[in-house]
């Protein structure tokens, strides 16, 4: 019986195709980045993400297959897409083509959530990467993105239980605002995480909404404490009111800005994951999403999770950000439960992963 599935990835701005093998190796992996597309608007745009989305489809299948020898759509187990959370008209493009290929080719439709799918890119390995250990549970995993922060706690494989969530903004749309009010580029992530790592000065202190006695989150206060930030410089050096612009701002102003920010959204974030993974008797951590691929987050749930003895698996930064690899992770797992989708599979923006 055949163990590859091949998934499609349409959530957001990222089209995306891949094949896994038992929902670890990957076969293929490929994605058509939108990044310079909406760099421009410094963000996404979704009627123009969905169009995007439409021109790149075939030609990043037609990749995928080619890259995984496929010749006999028999050959495989599944066919698997993402259907929620996620853009509507995004979703709709790789739904669409994923109904269409189960159908011509007679072969199972996988339904599966986008941020199960963030969870089990821990799972993955490389073509050429030797094996390793599955992450073992129970487990604690911290989801964060630009749409999504959470933390969940999981006893096996698809189980899963909400611990805390952002109250209001994701810490990834967090690290994106700031970005424009510091004037750095879009994505806002990695562009504050290169700032951060030129300061030379460590002071500047930004709060931390810690909403005690909870695992949940916030990052609404964050911004807006930013955004006083860059005015008060802006006030202080160049008699500037009205709205802030980091442009104007000198670069090392700029880099411990973007260093306290960072440092703050890290240590929440770190600490309140690293309680969670105490509390519950963890014997792994994982984290999951585009803003997993910070380095300085990385690091310090590293430490954490060493000093409470236990491994902490994250993926590599591409597997990190959406990718159609980590779709074909859960995939499997879904497939093997006896997950399966009709013709009448919808799109789900607002799809919840635990509640």
């Amino acid at each position: 019986m055949s163990s590859r599935i091949l998934a499609i990835e349409t959530s957001c701005d990222e089209t995306a195709v891949a094949v896994v093998e038992r929902g670890r190796r990957i076969v293929a992996d490929v994605v058509a980045s939108q990044v310079a597309l909406h760099a421009p608007t410094g963000g996404i745009v979704p009627e123009v993400a969905a169009r995007a989305h439409l021109r790149w489809m075939i030609p990043v299948l037609e990749e995928a297959r080619s890259l995984a020898g496929i010749e006999a759509w028999s050959s495989l187990a599944g066919v698997a897409v993402t259907h929620g959370p996620g853009l509507a008209g995004s979703l709709l493009v790789g739904i669409t083509m994923a109904r269409t290929l189960a159908w011509v080719h007679g072969l199972p439709l996988v339904p599966v959530n986008h941020l199960e799918g963030h969870i089990y890119a821990a799972w993955l390995l490389d073509a050429d990467e030797p094996d390793r250990p599955e992450p073992p549970f129970p487990l604690v995993a911290l989801v964060v993105s630009g749409g999504h922060t959470f933390i969940v706690e999981m006893r096996g494989h698809l189980e899963y239980r909400l611990l805390g969530q952002t109250v209001d903004d994701a810490a990834g749309e967090a690290f994106d605002k700031v970005g424009r009010l510091l004037g750095l580029p879009y994505p806002g992530g990695p562009a504050i995480m290169r700032a951060a790592a030129s300061a030379t000065r460590h002071d500047r202190r930004f709060p931390r909404a810690w909403l005690r006695g909870t695992d949940d989150l916030s990052f609404s206060g964050l911004k807006t404490a930013a955004r006083r930030a860059v005015l008060t410089e802006l006030e202080g050096r160049h008699g500037t009111t009205g709205e802030p612009d980091g442009a104007r701002l000198a670069p090392e102003t700029v880099a411990e800005l973007a260093w306290g920010f960072q440092d703050s959204v890290v240590d929440v974030l770190a600490t309140k994951t690293l309680r969670a993974a105490e509390r519950c008797g963890a014997r792994s951590i994982v984290i999951g999403g585009g803003v997993a691929a910070n380095a300085v987050l990385r690091e310090r749930i590293g430490e954490g999770a060493r000093s409470l003895g236990v491994p902490l698996i994250v993926p590599r930064p591409a597997l990190c950000t959406d990718n159609a690899a980590m779709i074909g992770a859960a995939a499997w797992h879904r497939w093997r439960a006896g997950a399966r989708a009709g013709g009448d599979l919808d799109a789900r923006p607002s799809l919840k992963l635990a509640v």
